[in-house]
């Protein structure tokens, strides 16, 4: 059915739909870039501190990788109870609480007296990581024109990466050279968590959790001052005509319970496996890749080296999706860069040298960029707003088992055969998340409303809003 043009829409969100800009302030961006840019700087430093940690505590170096593990499944707890908390209180008590989170966790491990203390505050800061991931790709996309979602996903996401490329660089002025200098490294993220806490004054309600809870009073007025601030940087342009878009269903009941019923149950198992394969392979490549390179005789020096310069498709990736998220079915997009970056580590593993590995590191690289970035757009995109934030959380966080899993069946690969069978396994383990990704919905440039669209667009035209 094509949709009608009129002077007031029935539903306000397509106020918000019709604005073809960025209409927040650039300190709401920066926040939601920072949350990004210290979740993914907290996820690796740690692994910079391991060897000094055992000597000063005395300890092994098994021990101490524990809270590695502790903060992953920290990762999936937080992410899982707070995201429901969000569906149910709201995306900015969740959003400060996931910073909270990360930063107590994050001060308090810089003063671990003990390893036993490092451990458990690991598990706060892995709450806090994955509360913010989960939140900050809910939040956006809420609060997005649909023609922007990808664009400035995209643009948020270039912290994230930067974030993974700082890490080696603080790691090397402070680990080496101070005593406290793992300690210094974990203190950056409680200082980035406290800046995020003051410059949280920024960050609005999602409208969309507004108008599923009956708040719509809230919502026109939100909706108000954003079409101003738009109208303001537009200098005199008119904005577009609005565009009728459906109403969802009000939120009610225990918001995770409509995860379970049809149709939102298949896409959660289908976005699950998606995410379960995609961070095998994702994992298998960031955390065992030099292991594999040094085994198969490149050395230490050269094996790193390898890999940070094929770190440059991490900002290739996301920058890519800043310039054509929104122009290029984001489904496609993902599809055809897993393809290219999967035969590429295949191929590398089948024929290794310098040159193979170099390139097809670069080109993997470029496809865990879409393959995460995209995938976190598109697992939001398939939720309605009264569940999306634990839809996404439940996915991404349960996913993150593939990741637990992806140190031992690649050194099982590995062993079996060689450097064909390590890299071989992340290129088979990325194909098979294309198939499941392969069942998604196109949603690029459509409402989040239309995606989930529980409502015939007539029911909505008729009915108006439900109070």
């Amino acid at each position: 059915m094509v949709p009608r043009t009129t002077a007031k829409a029935s539903n306000p969100l397509a106020r918000l739909e019709r604005i073809p800009i960025w209409p927040h302030g650039p300190g709401l961006l920066i926040v939601l870039g920072l949350g990004y840019f210290f979740a993914f700087f907290d996820i690796t430093n740690i692994g910079y501190g391991i060897p000094v940690i055992t000597q000063q505590f005395h300890v092994s170096a098994g021990l101490v990788s524990q809270a590695v593990s502790t903060s992953l499944i920290g990762y999936i707890v937080g992410a899982i109870i707070v995201s429901v908390l969000s569906d149910y209180f709201g995306r900015r008590m969740a959003l400060i609480l996931g910073v909270a989170l990360y930063t107590v966790g994050s001060l308090a491990t810089a003063f671990s007296p003990n390893v036993g203390w490092l451990i458990a505050w690991r598990f706060v800061v892995g709450m806090g990581i994955g509360t913010m991931i989960a939140q900050v790709s809910t939040y956006l996309g809420e609060i997005s024109p649909a023609a922007l979602r990808g664009k400035f996903s995209g643009l948020a996401n270039l912290f994230s990466f930067v974030g993974i490329a700082v890490v080696p660089f603080f790691a090397l002025w402070l680990v080496p050279h101070y005593t406290w200098g793992w300690r210094g490294l974990l203190f950056i993220g409680a200082l980035g968590g406290i800046a995020m806490l003051f410059m949280g004054q920024s960050l609005i309600e999602s409208p969309r959790w507004l108008m599923i809870h009956g708040r719509q009073a809230e919502a026109v007025a939100l909706i108000e001052k954003i079409e101003q601030r738009a109208l303001a940087k537009m200098h005199g342009q008119p904005l577009p005509p609005v565009v009728e878009i459906p109403f969802e269903e009000h939120a009610k009941g225990f918001p995770i319970i409509s995860l379970f019923k049809p149709p939102y149950l298949q896409r959660m198992i289908v976005l699950l496996l998606y995410w379960l394969f995609f961070y095998t392979g994702d994992y298998a490549y960031l955390g065992m890749a030099p292991t594999i390179l040094v085994h198969q005789g490149f050395g230490l020096a050269n094996s790193i080296g390898f890999s940070a310069i094929s770190a440059i498709g991490f900002v290739v990736g996301a920058v890519y999706i800043f310039l054509y998220g929104d122009r290029i079915e984001r489904k496609f997009s993902l599809i055809a860069a897993g393809i290219i970056g999967g035969v590429a580590i295949i191929l590398a593993g089948l024929f290794p040298s310098p040159v193979s590995v170099v390139i097809a590191g670069f080109l993997f690289t470029v496809e865990i960029a879409l393959l995460s970035i995209l995938g976190y757009i598109i697992t939001a995109e398939h939720f309605p707003t009264r569940a999306r934030s634990s839809g996404l959380a439940m996915d991404d966080g349960i996913g993150h088992l593939g990741g637990a899993i992806a140190p031992l069946v690649t050194l099982a690969a590995m062993g079996k055969w060689g450097i064909a069978g390590g890299f071989g396994l992340m290129g088979i383990t990325t194909f098979i998340s294309l198939v499941f990704m392969s069942m998604t919905s196109r949603a690029t440039r459509k409402n989040l409303e239309s995606v989930n669209d529980d409502l015939s667009f007539n029911e909505v035209v008729e009915s108006g809003p439900q109070m």
